[in-house]
């Protein structure tokens, strides 16, 4: 692992708020994200492993075989943040659905096609209000 640099420094809360892992770029896997920093890696994150992968619809408050990325995807990472959030994303708080659309971003969720209307469905909000939790992160 490099020495502390800028960005392990700026997401090393994130990483342990996720339960993730950093990881050196020599040792990270195909399932790792890559973080790279003006074009050279500087770490990699390895996020858990959901306890139990197949109930992404049913936790999620969605309907099945709808996601992008299949069985995984945005069903998948939806169904672990409903899980840590602990209730169905359509029932929580407005400050819990901002929180939960962080999470969602940290995880990569954002980067499957039609993700936003996938998570303004699940959290029972339009795709513009999730753009505006996400620009307010920003």
């Amino acid at each position: 692992m490099p020495e502390q640099h800028p960005l392990v420094e700026a997401i090393t809360p994130l990483v342990e708020r996720l339960n993730a892992e950093l990881i050196a770029p020599a040792d990270a896997r195909d399932d790792d994200i890559p973080l790279r920093w003006e074009g050279e890696a500087v770490v990699a994150v390895r996020l858990p492993k959901p306890a139990d992968g197949g109930t992404a619809a049913a936790v999620a408050g969605t309907g099945a075989g709808t996601s992008a990325g299949g069985a995984g995807g945005v069903q998948g990472l939806l169904a672990e943040v409903a899980d840590e959030l602990g209730s169905p994303l359509r029932d929580l708080s407005r400050h819990d659905k901002q929180q939960a659309v962080l999470l969602l971003e940290a995880r990569g969720a954002f980067e499957y096609r039609k993700s936003a209307e996938i998570v303004a469905e699940a959290l029972g909000v339009t795709r513009f209000t999730v753009y505006n939790y996400l620009n307010r992160a920003r």
